[in-house]
């Protein structure tokens, strides 16, 4: 039963993966996203986002597109290379299974940006999988690159856990 969860979740895994590095080879292909013009196509997207938070039932809240308007639009060219970047990586270490549950995390911040941004599309059903695994824990990550990492980095893992466990204790 524990190899056919962990099956499952490999498979599930890869999906989003491949879901992910697809959108961001898309858009590291076009100049408009990452190039020679990069920023122009997101701000297209973040003119569109600023017409979805007016309105009687604005599909976008406030605080967001005050962030949009604020952070985002006078840094376009950035979040174009971030949002490209951060496609691909989450992509491949969700592929190759490395950092599974980190990969997933970036992932599902990066889908609920998209759904704040009025922008539904596949965003719901990914970020629902990604959830999956993220709750899936090392069950996801099994057949992978995980695997074999998980072990290299324990003794550090424990390390950090041991210096928060004693501030944590000359704290009280």
């Amino acid at each position: 039963m524990q190899a056919i969860k962990r099956i499952l979740f490999t498979l599930l895994r890869v999906y989003v993966g491949y879901t992910w590095l697809e959108a961001g080879l898309h858009k590291a292909g076009d100049p408009n996203w990452f190039g020679a013009n990069a920023g122009v196509a997101i701000s297209g997207f973040f003119k569109g986002v600023l017409a979805k938070a007016s309105g009687d039932h604005p599909a976008v809240q406030g605080w967001y597109a005050s962030f949009i308007d604020n952070v985002a639009v006078p840094n376009a060219t950035f979040f174009s290379y971030l949002i490209v970047l951060g496609e691909i990586l989450v992509g491949i270490a969700l592929i190759v299974g490395v950092f599974t549950a980190f990969a997933a995390l970036m992932g599902a911040v990066m889908n609920l940006n998209f759904l704040l941004a009025g922008s539904t599309s596949s965003n719901p059903v990914l970020f629902t999988l990604e959830i999956l695994i993220l709750w899936a824990g090392v069950a996801a990550g099994y057949y992978g690159l995980d695997y074999f990492v998980r072990p290299l980095l324990q003794p550090y893992w424990q390390r950090l856990k041991d210096r928060l466990g004693a501030s944590t204790q000359a704290a009280a």
